[in-house]
């Protein structure tokens, strides 16, 4: 495929080759953009956010609401797109590819709710007989840099909120993914964005991120990935707004009064679903002690039954890590675990790509499966003596994205809701859960900001004040 800038499709003297991560297939090439390209690409979006800034809200609500309609006349063609290229499943490439059609709809509807407010000036002497409201009006220009682990979903959550708030696009996808973003650049173009109001740019994270924080008439940064590169583009975009999604290793705490049998049938969705890539899957297991050995066996039973391999084979539930690489850190932090005393109930192992769904028990708060991010299909659990001990485990850790605990208590539950740091926090399910409706974003260093279109919108606009003086 060809990268979209300056109103049309690209290709470049040098390419880079997409793979499938399941059996290194090459599925496309794509162009390796440079510096230059950003700033040609901006030079165009400047035009575009004018464009944009004058388009009537009516006619961004019908792009974006087209654009969903396409989107759906090849649902089963874009969800064999996401598995292929980034390896889940075909199940959750289908579920992926519906909700990026929801939110580019829940973005049409914020659109429409978005308008400024009256201020009583004359609540002071000194504004009395004065009129007072506020605009929101676009920042301009949006740069959306995105991951790999839902190529199609997380670039609409930052796109169709851009769009909805009149802004021009620049996209930076995935350098392992770009095709699912290159193809909804297609389908907005079909659908009406003007051209000089988007932009896609392939090529290497490190040289063009540089090059959009660089650039001043980027206003507006929306970054989802890891809190090491997150960290890097929040001190080099200097007076930019920004919106951080960055990493997590999420608690799940079990309290003795769980039902024991729920806890682990859901947490062998939230802690393997694509292979334990997402940012709020739930990795770290934290039990009491009443509940502890039971959980253990019921969790081992559903694990051992997870079937990884092919993702678009029929039956296979657990697809491989994005890259072979990847797959052999997840190994060997296993193997850490296991030498400094973990144990290792089940799964672990690796044929290129795919590691076996794991199970680890007894593990210590200082290893690297519970201070990390592992992004892989593991679970690992650890004893805490009573809820109080549990909640201080569930903060002893610098993110704080989502958290969940099953109980039947209620004032346990609300006290979890309010103790535990995190900006997700959920009641008798998994961490890995997310409405494309809901505010969602993290806190410490899991990010800030937040997404979901209503919000999104408010962080991609900013407010003018006016004052009517009689």
């Amino acid at each position: 495929m060809k990268m979209f800038l300056q109103g049309r499709w690209q290709e470049r003297g040098t390419v880079a080759e997409v793979v499938h991560p399941y059996d290194g297939a090459v599925l496309d090439t794509v162009p390796v953009g440079v510096p230059a390209d950003i700033t040609a690409a901006l030079d165009c979006l400047e035009q575009g956010a004018a464009v944009m800034r004058a388009l009537p809200t009516h006619r961004r609500v019908e792009i974006l609401r087209r654009t969903a309609q396409l989107m759906a006349e090849l649902q089963e063609d874009l969800a064999r797109l996401i598995s292929r290229e980034e390896g889940k499943v075909l199940a959750e490439g289908r579920i992926e590819a519906g909700r990026a059609m929801e939110t580019l709809d829940l973005s049409a509807d914020a659109a429409r709710d978005l308008h400024g407010e009256t201020v009583p000036l004359d609540a002071t002497p000194s504004g009395v007989g004065k009129l007072g409201f506020t605009l929101r009006v676009p920042c301009g220009i949006v740069a959306a840099i995105t991951p790999f682990n839902f190529p199609l979903n997380l670039v609409a959550h930052k796109i169709g909120p851009a769009i909805a708030g009149g802004n021009a696009v620049l996209l930076k996808p995935a350098s392992d993914t770009p095709l699912s973003a290159l193809k909804l650049v297609e389908l907005l173009l079909e659908a009406g964005l003007p051209e000089e109001a988007i932009a896609c740019v392939t090529g290497p994270g490190g040289e063009l991120g540089e090059a959009i924080c660089a650039d001043a008439r980027v206003r507006k940064i929306s970054f989802t990935g890891s809190a090491e590169v997150g960290e890097a583009i929040t001190r080099a975009a200097g007076l930019k707004r920004v919106t951080m999604e960055l990493g997590s290793n999420s608690p799940v705490i079990v309290l003795d009064d769980a039902d024991v049998a729920k806890v682990a049938r859901t947490l062998a969705v939230t802690g393997y679903a694509n292979a334990g890539q997402v940012c709020i899957s739930s990795q770290r297991v934290i039990a009491t002690p009443g509940v502890h050995v039971d959980l253990l066996d019921a969790l081992r039973t559903e694990v051992q039954q997870l079937v990884a391999g092919d993702p678009l084979a029929e039956g296979t539930q657990v697809g491989p890590l994005i890259r072979e690489r990847d797959a052999a850190r997840v190994e060997t932090w296993l193997g850490e675990a296991v030498t400094q005393g973990a144990e290792l109930l089940c799964g672990g192992s690796r044929d290129g790509s795919v590691v076996q769904p794991a199970l680890l028990a007894n593990v210590a708060p200082e290893m690297k499966l519970s201070c990390e991010e592992l992004f892989g299909p593991a679970l690992g659990v650890t004893v805490a003596p009573d809820v109080e001990a549990a909640i201080a485990l569930a903060n002893e850790t610098r993110f704080g994205l989502s958290a969940a605990v099953f109980t039947q208590d209620i004032d346990r539950a609300m006290r979890f809701a309010r103790e535990v740091d995190s900006g997700n926090l959920h009641i008798n399910f998994g961490t890995a859960w997310r409405a494309e409706i809901m505010p969602y974003g993290g806190l410490k260093d899991s990010g800030f900001g937040k997404e979901g279109p209503r919000y999104a919108v408010q962080e991609m606009t900013e407010s003018k004040m006016v004052v009517i003086h009689g």
